[in-house]
């Protein structure tokens, strides 16, 4: 997967106007730079992922990377110099004001026929790429119980099913209000995930969450594909439980694959342990897929929304639109707002891995991470738990950045797999296929057993942005059609709810 090192860039300019390059390789001081004409040398060591300046710079002067602000300098800098959190500081501040200035851009139109997969058509019209057996859980109380029954399953049934997943968590009980709600909109949304072709509901019985409130806020297209039960309400879970698992198995019976038109794939794109590489390589290659894919017709999400803090007016620039661009307004401003009811800094942000990874601001972090939507147009924004309809371009989902917390939010909006890039590294997965993407080849290299696709690929000198954009696109229609990614191939399948209120 990696590549040899003298096929690798050495730096790389990411827009004509930016001020600085990004180190593409571990550069020692001394070492000579030939951008745009003109000769830098190196005034000290320079990390991979880390940026140099490429013009003298005066204290107070914006440094410019993706053609956009991301800070200014707090000294003199001189080319060749490193940097970094020493002498660059964001200009972010709670006085932005935004305003609608629609793109230009306009996706071109697929120049070849419709691409297929083999999924599996639901009742609603939507498609699954999984046919699971997903066991959810109204109460943590019996997350045994739900892990003892896929054991069973497993043991029993693995040819019946594409796999059997326990949903467990520790909430629905002693939960109030909004936080409640919000925990039985989750479940309900992720039960609803075209990729589970039947919902077995465990309740215990004295929960807040209580199954029939969860059941009633279900679609009726889900009658035949669910059943449920309380363990306070029955002498034998284990048995009733399995009882219960053969019924829904006979449902699925008759479930095949067939060819599907990519137009109906919803396709999550997430970010987690970046480094300086994500928004150059993994990250812009799934900007590439989100215009391919929105040009097909079909539906994209992206979350984290403090993440967009920094770059939220592309985004708006992007808004389908001006009703789309005050929806995306109303969510920036909400989630800002959220950060100061709960007495918390709105900019806390790159994580101390980003930082060490060349990321600097929130301008510098945020830049890089909504290059994974390209230029595809924003056609909606929903809420947290709420499941996304759009087609032809993105949906902006209400949630944190935390990489559990938003990749079950995608799952439950709907999304067949979500796109996770990484320039650290992560073994997490969710129940939906949770394709890893590294921004570098070693990464790709040393966590092979993690990583599904090197982006890092993108950096050499032998290897075209359309060549693996192609490559790329050609390994999501074989997820789609079945093949395993790698949390599949490691069972690693949890869920993380978004919690925010008082627990009794």
């Amino acid at each position: 997967m990696s590549s040899p090192q003298a096929q690798v860039r050495t730096y790389i300019q990411v827009h004509n106007n930016d001020n600085v390059v990004v180190a593409l390789q571990d550069l020692n001081k001394g070492t000579k730079l030939s951008v745009n004409g003109s000769d830098i040398e190196l005034r000290e060591d320079i990390t991979r992922g880390h940026k140099i300046a490429l013009v003298p710079l005066s204290q107070g002067q914006e440094i410019f990377k993706y053609g956009y602000s991301i800070g200014y300098t707090t000294c003199d800098i001189y080319p060749g110099d490193w940097i970094h959190t020493h002498n660059l500081k964001t200009l972010l501040s709670d006085d932005d004001e935004f305003s609608y200035q629609p793109s230009a851009y306009t996706l071109a139109a697929p120049t070849d026929d419709m691409p297929t997969f083999m999924g599996y058509p639901r009742a609603n019209g939507s498609v699954g790429i999984r046919n699971e057996l997903w066991i959810i859980n109204s109460v943590g109380c019996v997350n045994h119980l739900a892990q003892s029954l896929v054991r069973q399953c497993k043991e029993k049934y693995s040819e019946l099913a594409d796999d059997f997943l326990a949903v467990t968590h520790p909430f629905g009980c002693s939960q109030l209000g909004d936080d409640l709600a919000q925990t039985k909109q989750l479940l309900a949304s992720l039960a609803a995930n075209p990729n589970a072709g039947a919902v077995l509901f465990l309740g215990l019985g004295c929960e807040n969450n209580q199954l029939s409130g969860l059941i009633e806020s279900l679609p009726s297209t889900m009658s035949s594909r669910i059943s449920y039960f309380n363990a306070q309400q029955v002498d034998d879970e284990e048995a009733e439980g399995m009882a219960h698992i053969e019924k829904l198995l006979a449902t699925m019976a008759d479930d095949k694959r067939v060819p599907c038109p990519v137009s109906q794939l919803t396709l999550a794109m997430k970010c987690g342990g970046s480094d300086g590489l994500s928004g150059l390589t993994a990250n812009p290659l799934l900007g590439r897929i989100s215009e391919k894919m929105a040009s097909y017709g079909a539906t994209v999400i992206l979350t984290e929304t403090p993440e967009m803090f920094g770059a939220e007016q592309v985004l708006m620039n992007n808004a389908a639109n001006e009703d789309v661009y005050q929806k995306i307004v109303k969510l920036v401003d909400g989630f800002k707002q959220y950060f100061v009811d709960n007495n918390q800094p709105v900019y806390e942000n790159p994580s101390p891995g980003n930082k060490a990874g060349g990321l600097t601001t929130l301008e510098d972090k945020s830049l890089g991470a909504i290059q994974k939507g390209g230029n595809a147009p924003v056609q909606d924004v929903i809420k947290y738990g709420e499941k996304a309809i759009a087609k032809n371009g993105i949906t902006l989902l209400e949630g944190p950045g935390n990489d559990a917390v938003s990749c079950t939010a995608l799952a439950a909006s709907g999304a067949n797999m979500v796109l996770f890039t990484t320039g650290r590294g992560t073994p997490l997965g969710v129940p939906v296929p949770t394709v890893k993407i590294a921004s570098n080849s070693n990464l790709a290299t040393r966590k092979k057993h993690w990583i599904d696709y090197d982006a890092g690929q993108l950096l050499r000198l032998d290897k075209t942005q359309d060549e693996c954009t192609d490559e790329f696109f050609d390994l999501l229609i074989a997820i789609a059609s079945g093949k395993a990614t790698k949390n599949e191939l490691n069972q690693f399948k949890e869920i993380s709810i978004w919690k925010g209120g008082v627990t009794l």
